[in-house]
């Protein structure tokens, strides 16, 4: 028993210190502190997962398998962690517009974290669902947690459209127990590689529930209407939070489930099929509204629905033949080099908020003058984004289009260069903006200003991962393709 509770124990560790801080802040009320305690349980949670790893107990099961502490999960439950250093980091200076609840702010980001790691380890349809609703319920209340009328509007669309996503997700979970009688991923594989043509509208139907529920989370079409409110009213932190941990926990469990549950050729032919259709849609709808926005937060979040739709294209090209590596490894590879750009993005973006208290693109104007560091960074995140090399966005893309082509699926990468090209358009605005354009009389804009040192630290990291993932995309390549082998029969 205590051998599965150790394989627990990195999500344990920061639901534990999730609960303190909520008591703690109490009676602390120190900023320093209280960030010291989360960022301490996030390196924790990493250092404990580490651990496991050097004890060998990668490929362990928990509780009658429905945890399981694999490569695939390893893999990210080291990219979440990451991600809540750097956005608990970003989040410094907007913990001080609610000085009385920092802790419960942080609490739930750990557990949201705790939550999303849980997900991308989870074997069970129940295990799959609980860590679904926990990091749900922390991340609806963080959108609404400025308490204004944009924060507060964002969080009631957030969940209001996340109760009926839940509730559809748990219709297919429902019709795949009642045909297979059994909620383990594994026992239900066996049910659809032994199933004949007689159930194969009950199973289409739980998989297209399944796909709703799971779409929502990953923002894909037409399931992110959601996007655009929630990153611009909610703190900006947790937009950033959001578009990349959240995003890259959906694909994680859409890649388990679908590749370990449903992955016979009974089914693979008809998923593959949606999640490329999925695909051109997302991509389509989320740039062409991108260039319509004037607002960062807005244009970053339609963006985000693009770039899933990117996403999917590894998922589409995954075959019934079980050849997944280029796919799924190639998908990770691209939400781990997503990760590191749009954060880098994200925290510009915050940095520049927190001095002129606007996100709109034309406030940029001339910041690339003012604060050339920042600019630099920004428009250095834009072009990983739209795929230019030397930079990981450019790698990512270039290894899922090929896993596209390998599938027989080279008019779907087609879709991806052309989409590309489309994001250009919106992703260059910004950097006209700050490097051309004449600064905007009505910005009162410093004339230098450096970020706080916790969010210049992050920024740092993460713009350097951008650069080094362009560079030496092999490293990640094969760590990416070794957390996948666990799905290759």
């Amino acid at each position: 028993m205590l051998g599965e509770v150790n394989l627990f124990g990195p999500q344990l560790v920061l639901m534990c210190v999730g609960g303190m801080l909520l008591v703690a802040e109490l009676v602390v009320r120190d900023r320093r502190v209280l960030v010291a305690t989360a960022m301490t349980a996030v390196l924790g949670a990493v250092a404990y997962s580490a651990i496991l790893l050097a004890d060998g107990k990668v490929g362990r099961t928990a509780f009658d398998e429905v945890l399981v502490f694999d490569q695939f999960a390893l893999f990210f439950q080291f990219l979440l962690g990451g991600v809540a250093l750097a956005v608990i980091a970003a989040s410094w200076d907007a913990l001080a517009r609610f000085p009385s609840r920092q802790g419960e702010y942080l609490a739930l980001l750990l557990f949201s974290t705790a939550g999303l790691m849980l997900l991308a380890g989870t074997r069970d349809l129940i295990g799959i669902f609980v860590a679904l609703e926990l990091t749900s319920i922390s991340q609806y209340i963080l959108v609404g947690f400025h308490k204004d009328r944009l924060s507060s509007e964002a969080g009631l669309k957030y969940l209001l459209l996340g109760a009926i996503a839940s509730a559809i997700l748990l219709y297919g979970m429902a019709i795949l127990l009642g045909l297979s009688g059994s909620t383990n991923l594994s026992a239900i594989a066996e049910y659809v590689a032994d199933g004949d043509s007689g159930v194969i509208e009950a199973l289409l139907l739980a998989m297209v529930f399944l796909i709703v529920g799971f779409g929502f989370k990953a923002a894909i079409v037409p399931f992110q209407m959601w996007v655009p409110d929630v990153y611009q009213g909610g703190p900006t932190p947790i937009a950033a939070y959001l578009s990349v941990a959240s995003k890259a926990a959906a694909f994680a469990i859409l890649i388990r489930v679908f590749l370990e549950a449903l992955g016979a050729e009974l089914l693979s032919a008809h998923w593959s099929t949606i999640f490329a259709v999925l695909a051109v849609l997302s991509m389509f709808v989320g740039n062409i509204l991108a260039i319509q926005q004037a607002d960062l937060k807005r244009m970053l979040g339609y963006s985000s629905i693009a770039q899933a739709g990117t996403i999917l294209i590894g998922l589409a090209a995954i075959t019934a033949d079980r050849s997944i590596s280029l796919g799924s490894g190639g998908i990770l590879f691209y939400l781990a080099g997503y990760a590191v750009t749009n954060l880098t993005a994200f925290l510009v973006v915050i940095a520049v908020f927190n001095r002129i208290g606007s996100c709109e693109i034309d406030a940029y104007r001339g910041l690339g003058k003012r604060a050339p560091l920042l600019g630099a960074l920004l428009a250095f995140s834009l072009i990983s984004l739209t795929g230019f090399p030397p930079t990981a966005g450019f790698f990512g893309k270039v290894y899922l289009f090929d896993a596209a082509v390998q599938s027989d699926l080279a008019w779907l990468a087609v879709v991806g260069v052309v989409n590309s090209v489309i994001s250009a358009v919106y992703y260059l605005r910004p950097v006209k903006a700050m490097f051309v354009d004449e600064a905007a009389p009505t910005v009162e804009m410093p004339a230098r200003w450096r970020p706080n040192a916790p969010l210049a630290l992050t920024l740092g990291l993460t713009s350097a991962g951008v650069l080094v993932i362009g560079l030496a995309p092999s490293l990640l390549i094969d760590v990416a393709n070794e957390a996948v082998t666990i799905f290759v029969d």
